[in-house]
């Protein structure tokens, strides 16, 4: 068997990346190195390393150094002790499908490394499908999908009236919602992740918001949360966040008293430390006095006093946001003295009347 001749040609089944991808809980094979896959991938797909991080490395010097046929010559070499764990470990993937549905194979860009597998697994009789362009072709796809959201709505509002607690009753309702903050990780602020939870890469991100939204139906409005770019160190995918901030949005609004109410109940379990270390990471726009009152307040255990310090900072960054990015279709949400799902209910009723 000529495995170097063999790999030149390309598999019978190749489809260009689309939402088909997520449908029927595909088996996505990323041929890439470890390194590349951590840095990004198909939300849901396997990682299914032609080279490891080193090897690929190896290549890439001698393809700098020496040219294509010393690379592909050294990286037959590599890849010929690995043969057949590498057809094991697919037929044992595709035989665990409830639907057997062919394998998706895809590597940087649909070249020699998803060939070449594809190649090996159609000769042992796995059905297979190379992804045309491979993973930049799939990111391509996103941020078009991203810039083309049919029906995109935006729930906004001052922190504290309590928008994901809004948006999750939404959904309850049967609304179409995308959790932003639940895919980031964070909560948005400098108080948003006081537990540390490892976040995602932005890359990732991205790539899971594109996963959440080819899920929504498109005849349907899609909801999400007015947010700012960077949401805790992820980065909102450029397309999406242009496509937000076109969006219609409808506000929430509830007296202070209440967004009190609600920034104390979310933080009020928190450690003592870790909301004075949030306090610390504001503390220049927030101003010394005003950073002083505030750890007073929580050393002495006053977390509403702190609250209200914290919420003057951020009323102030909401006002200067909503007069950077001036939104043309904006819809004001009378949400005092009202629960979170007669909110839910009301932003959806009066969304349907624009």
């Amino acid at each position: 068997m000529d495995l170097k001749r063999a790999t030149v040609d390309e598999p019978n089944d190749q489809r260009t990346p689309g939402s088909w991808l997520f449908e029927s809980s595909r088996i996505i094979l990323d041929t890439r190195s470890p390194a590349e896959f951590e840095k990004g991938h198909i939300t849901g797909a396997t990682s299914f390393p032609l080279f490891d991080n080193e090897e690929r490395a190896v290549i890439g010097t001698l393809y700098k150094q020496r040219g294509k046929d010393q690379a592909v010559e050294k990286g037959f070499e590599l890849v010929s002790p690995k043969l057949a764990g590498f057809v094991s470990r697919a037929q044992a993937l595709f035989d665990a499908q409830s639907t057997p549905l062919p394998l998706v194979v895809h590597c940087w860009r649909g070249g020699m490394r998803s060939s070449s597998v594809a190649w090996l697994l159609e000769q042992h009789g796995i059905p297979v499908v190379k992804l045309i362009g491979g993973y930049k072709a799939y990111r391509q796809q996103a941020r078009s999908d991203f810039a083309s959201i049919p029906i995109l709505c935006v729930l906004g509002g001052m922190t504290g009236v309590g928008k994901t607690q809004v948006l999750g009753r939404m959904a309850e309702m049967g609304a179409q919602v995308v959790d932003l903050e639940g895919l980031a990780g964070h909560l948005g602020s400098a108080f948003g992740n006081l537990d540390r939870i490892p976040q995602p890469s932005s890359e990732q991100f991205g790539n899971d918001c594109h996963r959440a939204l080819c899920a929504c139906d498109g005849n349907r409005p899609v909801w999400i949360e007015n947010e700012s770019r960077v949401i805790g160190k992820v980065h909102l995918p450029q397309d999406l966040f242009d496509a937000l901030r076109a969006a219609p949005v409808w506000v929430v609004e509830r007296t202070l008293e209440e967004r009190v109410d609600e920034t104390c109940r979310v933080y009020g379990e928190a450690n003592l430390q870790a909301l004075k270390a949030a306090f610390g990471r504001i503390r220049d726009k927030l101003g010394g006095l005003a950073f002083r009152e505030a750890t007073k307040a929580l050393e002495c255990g006053d977390l509403r006093k702190a609250a209200e310090i914290g919420l003057i900072y951020y009323d102030k960054l909401y006002r200067h946001t909503r007069t950077r990015y001036p939104r043309e279709h904006c819809h004001a949400v009378d949400g005092r003295g009202l629960s979170f799902e007669a909110i839910a209910e009301r932003v959806l009723m009066e969304s349907k009347s624009h």
